[in-house]
């Protein structure tokens, strides 16, 4: 209970007060008391005992409050502003819409208390135990809080620009909203912290902890994250735009749909990491490690992959072309080096490389495939369909190719690539319609490939075909009467010349490879 003599001094003015605490040693009791709305300004109240004191809205501006025990004070909408309350007791205390501006709350513990809306700005807090505290809306712009206890705090939606939080424990704590931009948070610890959509422009994250971290949607445009732990960090859709990761530890991150254009990833641990869909454009990736991470339709336009370590990557349909990529390291630490300089052949070099099977599947492709080409109009389609079955019977493996519309680029370059692969092409030029398109664009460019046209002998030659004629891989028109005719005679008039012209066209083959393809 407070003394009914020291409430009634203080009640008669802080200059009675104070001029009282000068002559007496004794350690004010005024716990319990009702101070509300009081005028304190100046008020020597050090080591006081002001537990359950009821202080809200009082006027404690410059108030000396140091070693003072506030346990489950109401202090609500009092305003404390450049107070010192360093070494105060403020456990369960309730702050809440408190003006604090510029108050000494150094190495004050603050365990469960309440500070929700308080205004903190310029409040020196460094070492304070806010073990728990609920500081949600509050604002700490350009706070001192350097090495603070603030594991699990609720400090959601809070303002912590410029605020120095370097080595703050922050574990677990709700971060969710808040603007931590520009803030120093070197050394501290936020692992599995709720960041999310919070905002850290510029912020200072050199060495933090942010393992297995809520980052989802976090703007961290600019941050500085060098030598920053991030495992398994959630970062979807993160703005990390020229953001500085490198030596970054992102392995098993998930930074799928994520902003990293024009990032320095240098030197950063992404094994493991999830980037589909996201923006690499321009990015520093130079000596990343890239180990069985996932870039599945991401952004790589301009990025730089010089020495990344590529093993076991997952890489499908990357959009736009890097800026460098060589020597991309595809085997492990364990095994010689071997280096390739496109990233999205290194999956198939790598099973080129250590795959039996799929060295007898490429083998089986360029000595067996037969590129068909036609079109699948209602009688020309058994026609096509049925060369396709015969070429099985004779051991060979046909691609049969229609497309009834003009040949656009993405569907040259398929055609150009299938015929890329072929030992050799049948083109059936009956009615032909997209076939010319077809033909000028391999024909002039594969003098490896032999192109056997057949058709059908009521019809006429379309009217450039002259034009493909010279090139000597173009063999001679078969003529034929029906369909039966022309299955009847494939082997002789069409198999056999165009396979004999596939080998003086590849003369480097194996005599073995040549009776097996014979």
């Amino acid at each position: 209970m407070a003394s009914k003599e020291q409430l009634r001094i203080i009640r008669q003015g802080i200059d009675e007060w104070n001029q009282w605490r000068r002559k007496n040693s004794t350690i004010p009791d005024l716990s319990g008391a009702y101070l509300g709305e009081a005028d304190l300004n100046e008020a020597n109240l050090s080591e006081a005992n002001l537990n359950g004191a009821d202080l809200h809205g009082a006027n404690l501006i410059r108030a000396k409050l140091n070693g003072a025990r506030l346990w489950g004070a109401k202090l609500y909408e009092a305003n404390v502003s450049s107070a010192d309350l360093s070494g105060a007791y403020l456990n369960e205390a309730n702050l809440c819409g408190a003006k604090l501006h510029s108050v000494d709350l150094s190495k004050a513990n603050l365990h469960e208390a309440k500070l929700r809306g308080s205004d903190l700005t310029g409040a020196d807090i460094s070492g304070t135990d806010l073990t728990g505290v609920d500081i949600c809306d509050a604002k700490l712009h350009a706070a001192d809080l350097c090495k603070a206890k603030l594991h699990e705090a609720d400090v959601s939606g809070t303002d912590l620009s410029q605020a120095d939080l370097s080595e703050a424990d922050l574990s677990e704590a709700n971060l969710s909203r808040a603007d931590l931009s520009g803030a120093n948070l070197t050394g501290a610890n936020l692992s599995w912290a709720n960041l999310s959509k919070a905002k850290l422009h510029e912020a200072y994250l050199s060495g933090v902890n942010l393992t297995e971290a809520d980052l989802c949607e976090a703007k961290l445009r600019g941050a500085y994250l060098g030598g920053a732990y991030l495992s398994r960090a959630d970062l979807r859709e993160a703005n990390l735009y020229k953001a500085r990761l490198n030596r970054a530890k992102l392995d098993g991150a998930d930074l799928s749909r994520a902003n990293l254009s024009g990032a320095d990833l240098s030197g950063a641990d992404l094994s493991r990491a999830d980037l589909s869909e996201a923006d690499l454009t321009n990015a520093n990736l130079m000596d990343a490690n890239l180990i069985r991470s996932q870039m599945v339709k991401t952004k790589m336009g301009g990025a730089s992959l010089t020495n990344c370590y590529v093993y076991g990557i997952s890489a499908w349909g990357l959009e736009g072309i890097p800026k460098d990529q060589a020597n991309l390291i595809i085997t492990q630490n364990n095994e010689p080096v071997i280096t390739v300089d496109n990233l999205e052949v290194v999956q198939f070099i790598y099973l080129l490389l250590h795959s039996p099977k799929v060295r007898d599947v490429i083998d089986t492709i360029t000595t067996k495939a037969v590129l068909i080409l036609g079109r699948f109009s209602d009688t020309q389609k058994p026609v096509l369909e049925a060369i396709r079955d015969e070429l099985k019977k004779h051991n060979y493996l046909p691609i049969l190719f229609d497309w009834d519309k003009p040949v656009s680029r993405n569907l040259g370059e398929t055609v150009s690539t299938l015929a890329h692969l072929s030992r050799f092409v049948i083109a059936d030029i009956t009615d032909a319609k997209s076939i010319p398109a077809e033909l000028e664009r391999v024909v002039p460019r594969l003098p490896s490939v032999a192109v056997q046209p057949v058709m059908l002998s009521s019809d006429r030659e379309y009217a450039l075909f002259g034009d493909i004629t010279p090139y000597p891989w173009v063999l001679p028109i078969y003529l034929y009467d029906s369909k039966e005719m022309l299955l009847a005679n494939l082997k002789t008039h069409v198999i056999e010349p165009a396979e004999a012209h596939a080998q003086l066209l590849m003369p480097k083959l194996s005599v073995e490879t040549r009776e097996q393809t014979a």
